[in-house]
């Protein structure tokens, strides 16, 4: 297909109307049945999305929370990460990876990347000092990070192992769902893979204790209605996204299907002509939340499809050691030079279940018009 023949075709970077309209008599089902009974805080649904999602990701415990962010924050806290303590992890995630660390009390230590986007073990590894207590390991773009490493670092060195899945809901590594390995962490916002309609997220653990703790952590640490054992903010899945969810799980896998051909069709249409195209390892299963390339050239790309009517996104420019708010960190520039320099490259194209193949071809087609 020639992107600049005809009028400019729209592939617009998500469309959570399209994503919704299939199963809109489901959703407004789920939703009547909590309006009919009323109970809109921690109510029936909540404890079946628990259930159904810990099947789901292969985890005994799943407490559902407001946030992904709440996850992580709740998973620290639960684990004793505080004042004093440091927890490593990634600085080209979203700000909220690092952002759990500081709300906990904790603090952020950085350990840069591989070529997959993902934290590099050895560099973890190199990162640890003897306040080190956690490693948050983050699957970004919907991609397993190396989690064979992680867990056998983690192990040798007495760290907990936390998974930021925020945006690897249904990924596995070696046929095991991501989420599963540590402390899994998931966040449902309205963009990732397994979406409400508003904020939402959840922790998942074998450990029965630990998830114990992190529902009286969500519920303003009330143990019951008239005990309360410790001062804690409230982080509950409202009862209407948990039936939203419900309904939504039961496709995920299909959806996750879905983005997958459209991320091995791109890897395979744009073979040769940008510097670098994801795909999967034999042992991994990517969910394609985000379909990351590089170019040298990205930002006149990003224009130049924009022209041909292609939404193309960067997740994300400023490392989080760059940001203002990690100024009392201590980092500078070229610290985290992986990461500095995919900072520079980085496009995400439309892989959304909603697109068509033709979606698909139309963008390769403006990418190698635009870097030819």
């Amino acid at each position: 297909m020639n992107a600049s023949s005809g009028a400019a075709r729209r592939v617009p970077y998500v469309d959570l109307a399209g994503q919704h309209a299939p199963i809109k008599d489901e959703i407004l089902a789920a939703i009547e049945k909590v309006l009919l009974r009323g109970d809109f805080i921690l109510g029936e649904e909540v404890a079946t999305f628990e259930r159904n999602f810990a099947e789901y990701c292969g985890a005994p415990h799943v407490v559902a929370l407001r946030s992904g962010t709440d996850a992580l924050t709740l998973a620290l806290r639960a684990l004793g990460v505080g004042a004093g303590d440091e927890a490593i992890t990634a600085p080209n995630s979203f700000v909220a990876s690092a952002a759990a660390i500081a709300l906990a009390g904790a603090r952020p230590v950085f350990a840069d990347v591989r070529d997959d986007y993902n934290i590099d073990p050895d560099a973890v590894e190199k990162a640890i000092t003897p306040h080190t207590k956690a490693v948050v390991a983050v699957h970004l773009t919907g991609r397993p990070a190396d989690m064979d490493a992680l867990v056998d670092l983690c192990r040798r060195k007495g760290l907990h192992l936390i998974e930021d899945a925020a945006q690897a809901a249904g990924a596995e590594y070696r046929g095991r769902k991501v989420g599963s390995f540590g402390v899994g962490c998931f966040s449902f916002h309205p963009l990732k893979t397994l979406s409400a309609c508003g904020d939402g997220g959840a922790l998942a653990t074998s450990d029965p204790r630990l998830a114990e703790r992190v529902r009286v952590l969500r519920n303003l640490g009330l143990r019951d209605r008239d005990h309360c054992v410790e001062f804690a903010a409230h982080s509950r899945l409202d009862t209407v996204q948990a039936a939203l969810l419900n309904v939504k799980l039961k496709y995920l896998d299909t959806w996750n299907d879905i983005r997958r051909g459209h991320a091995q069709l791109y890897t395979r249409l744009l073979h040769g002509i940008v510097d670098y195209a994801p795909a999967d390892k034999p042992h991994e299963k990517a969910v394609y939340h985000t379909y990351v390339i590089r170019a040298k050239r990205r930002d006149s790309l990003r224009g130049a499809l924009a022209d041909r009517g292609v939404d193309a996104k960067v997740h994300y420019p400023i490392p989080i050691h760059l940001q203002e708010a990690a100024k009392d960190l201590g980092c500078k520039p070229g610290d985290f030079p992986q990461t500095e320099r995919q900072a520079k490259e980085i496009l995400s194209l439309p892989v959304h279940q909603g697109l068509a193949r033709e979606d698909i071809e139309y963008v390769a087609a403006a990418i190698w018009e635009a870097l030819s």
